[in-house]
């Protein structure tokens, strides 16, 4: 049997793209090893994440990627796919053995919002209730699906590909024009094709992690953890525990992801170089080295001493990698199959979305090339590679770490910015092939990697850079693209939706005063995108 394009793997992605395909008249089969509903890692959105969800929505007539693009659309579309309000990004800094200090300057505090309100806010995603719903309409729209079919071997030609799956214990042969594999890291294409993965040594600058994840139940907030032990946090421009909440930690980071029905997703991000043997008790008993964690930390100790599993922690026992992926013209990755480095700063479903964006141009023939997207994709790894590196370099020094936290922001929100508030034309909606984080812009792919190389720099035994110099250059060369006031004192560290500080700065943006007044309902998500093609 054959089909225009075959596609490995049905999470989110996977199957939005086969949904675009469909509604341009492919024919598309999607296989998937697992049965859904399932568990999946990788749940928290941005703005970026979510104007690429409502640009699909416009293009394909795909309406419910956009009523699944804000908080409150969802409420008011899908109330009973579960989901948590996310209103920005939470930073907490620790010191093992304290108890969680702060001060009125919110030295060991850092918020940035993404939204102005709850409306239109991001969203956790739980993605067992996403994706099950995404490849629903997968298969309602036309797409073959074929769930519990794990594909043995791919037979890879110039322009055509074999693909050998097990269904109901036989194993059947299907072809397609091309295919797309979206099985994750190692996956079908790359152990057909012998594709190597860089070894830890080149990856992340040679740091090494580990991931314990779970889902837990009840708890309470950080919050009102802090408060019992005598912490007063004044008042942010959203309550910090709805956000993508990071406490950073001598041994590494935790995540914690908050769910609307009292689930909260969380996961300790283990550096090897400083967790000792936390590290191997994480691989062989994840439940334990995660309360041994808590237990280093007095008012996260006492925020999840309540909490019970929703399902057994696990365990990733190297979490960054990168593939040394060859080109094979019948053949594309999505992101993940290529490189993962660190859920820092949420990047995991924005870059994902983008790639579909892009692919779904490319396999309808409506824009660009696939050698063209398939550079991007590198040159997209190699920025989040740089700035989760900077990051990690940075991760105890919150004076070093919100600067790179800054530089994220300025190039997220500039690009949002950018895309929503340039004049509606024929091609507004091809955003995805600037790339993620500024990728397409050589001169922002040189700022990222010098800020990591800076930092290394800067940690070795014998600096090579100066700390003050550093701060300063970096700051200097965030100006021109600070559309959001990050650099603004006055907010000390928590950082609001400015819309004033937007107009202000207007030329940023390569547009006028009174352009950016007029298209802030575009900002704001209360005029959809225009569709570009029919």
């Amino acid at each position: 049997m054959h089909h225009d394009v075959a596609i490995v793997g049905a999470g989110f992605a996977g199957s939005i793209l086969a949904r675009t395909l469909v509604q341009r008249g492919m024919s598309v089969v999607l296989f998937d090893r697992q049965h859904h509903p399932r568990f999946a890692l990788g749940e928290s959105t941005t703005p970026l994440a979510n104007f690429a969800l409502e640009r699909l929505a416009a293009r394909y007539g795909l309406p419910d990627l956009h009523q699944l693009a804000t908080h409150g659309r969802w409420l008011r579309h899908h109330p009973d796919l579960r989901r948590g309000l996310k209103r920005g990004f939470s930073f907490f800094w620790h010191r093992p053995g304290r108890p969680y200090e702060n001060d009125e300057a919110n030295h060991h505090r850092l918020l940035v919002a993404a939204s102005p309100d709850d409306e239109r806010a991001d969203s956790h995603w739980l993605r067992s209730d996403v994706d099950h719903h995404l490849l629903r309409q997968a298969q309602a729209e036309g797409v073959k699906v074929y769930n519990g079919a794990g594909v043995s071997r791919l037979e890879i030609a110039p322009h055509q590909v074999a693909i050998h799956a097990e269904l109901d214990g036989r194993t059947r042969r299907f072809t397609a024009s091309r295919l797309v594999d979206g099985s994750g890291p190692r996956g079908v294409l790359a152990r057909a094709v012998a594709a190597e993965a860089h070894p830890p040594s080149a990856v992340l600058g040679g740091l090494s992690t580990t991931l314990i994840y779970g889902h837990l139940e009840g708890g309470e907030t950080f919050v009102e953890a802090a408060r019992q032990q005598g912490v007063e946090l004044q008042p942010g421009p959203y309550p910090d525990d709805r956000a993508a909440v990071h406490h950073l930690l001598a041994e590494g980071w935790i995540y914690a992801l908050p769910f609307d029905h009292g689930v909260t997703s969380v996961g300790a991000i283990l550096r090897h170089d400083l967790a000792g043997d936390l590290v191997e008790q994480a691989v062989d008993d994840p439940a334990g080295a995660w309360h041994r964690l808590l237990a280093r930390y007095p008012t996260l100790e006492a925020q999840w001493r309540s909490a019970t599993p929703r399902r057994p922690f696990a365990s990733v026992a190297r979490l960054p990698y990168k593939l040394a992926a060859p080109t094979v013209p019948a053949a594309y990755w999505l992101p993940h199959g290529l490189a993962f480095f660190d859920p820092l700063f949420s990047t995991g479903i924005a870059w994902s979305l983008l790639s579909v964006e892009r692919l779904a141009m490319v396999l309808t023939g409506e824009h660009g090339d696939g050698e063209s997207h398939r550079l991007l994709c590198r040159q997209e790894a190699g920025q989040v590679e740089a700035l989760v590196e900077a990051a990690h370099r940075a991760l105890v020094d919150p004076e070093l770490f919100g600067a790179v936290a800054r530089l994220y922001f300025a190039t997220v929100s500039q690009a949002e910015a950018r895309q929503r508030l340039a004049p509606v034309e024929p091609g507004a909606s091809l955003g995805a092939w600037e790339g993620f984080l500024g990728a397409g812009d050589g001169r922002l792919r040189k700022l990222f990697r010098h800020t990591a190389d800076s930092l290394r720099d800067m940690m070795g035994e014998t600096p090579k850079v100066d700390r003050r110099a550093f701060l300063a250059e970096l700051a200097s060369r965030i100006r021109p693209f600070d559309v959001a006031g990050l650099d603004d004192p006055r907010h000390r560290n928590l950082i609001p939706v400015d819309l004033e500080i937007l107009v202000e700065r207007s030329h940023l943006l390569g547009l006028s005063r009174s352009e950016v007044l007029r298209a802030l309902p575009r900002l704001l998500g209360d005029a959809p995108p225009e569709s570009v093609a029919g």
